[in-house]
């Protein structure tokens, strides 16, 4: 079971990675944001950004684990055994979870900030009805904490076993992912041979 888990900035295509990856690699995907959703519609809350922010370090620090979501995900995904991938790693410890697994990759997804704003403008979704300034604020407070339960978004990119510039258009993302794969791929094979 190879488990890939996404990080990246707001609107950088993350969600355009992980729908190629499960139509093209049949990837199985489990999301921190549909868990989140889910969470707060139960509570009868508004699903949006602050409050996913909120949410999700309340339950890092009330579970007193870094990693509790991504626990959460992974354990639904062992259960089904198939390739998965994890979106979104956000914080230290989930990366440092993760990485006791046998078979974890990170794949970091970035693009130029003003583009990244038109993306999200563009899709128009209820969670990203924001401003530019309210964007950039959102990301600066995303980028980066000591505080281990909360976000921390610059250390998690650094840390990513590749990373996706998505400045261009799909097709070149495409390509770079079946790169990324080829890779993946290879290595695996290595590791099966010894």
């Amino acid at each position: 079971m190879l488990i890939i888990g996404i990080t990246g900035t707001i609107g950088a295509g993350k969600g355009t990675v992980v729908d190629y990856l499960t139509s093209r690699y049949g990837f199985k995907h489990y999301s921190v944001r549909k868990y989140l959703t889910e969470l707060l519609q139960d509570q009868g809350i508004e699903p949006n950004r602050d409050h996913f922010t909120a949410l999700a370090n309340s339950l890092r620090e009330k579970n007193n684990s870094p990693s509790y979501i991504i626990e959460e995900l992974y354990r639904t995904a062992s259960m089904h055994g198939d390739d998965a991938i994890i979106e979104s790693i956000r914080t230290l410890g989930e990366i440092d979870k993760l990485r006791t697994l046998d078979n974890f990759i990170l794949l970091a997804v970035d693009a130029e900030q003003s583009l990244r704003y038109q993306r999200v403008f563009a899709r128009n979704s209820e969670t990203d009805a924001v401003g530019y300034e309210k964007f950039k604020s959102d990301e600066e407070r995303e980028m980066k904490s000591s505080n281990p339960n909360n976000q921390n978004l610059a250390d998690c990119i650094a840390l990513a076993d590749y990373t996706i510039f998505n400045n261009d258009g799909l097709t070149e993302l495409h390509e770079a992912i079946d790169r990324i794969i080829e890779k993946i791929t290879k290595v695996n094979k290595i590791k099966d041979s010894r």
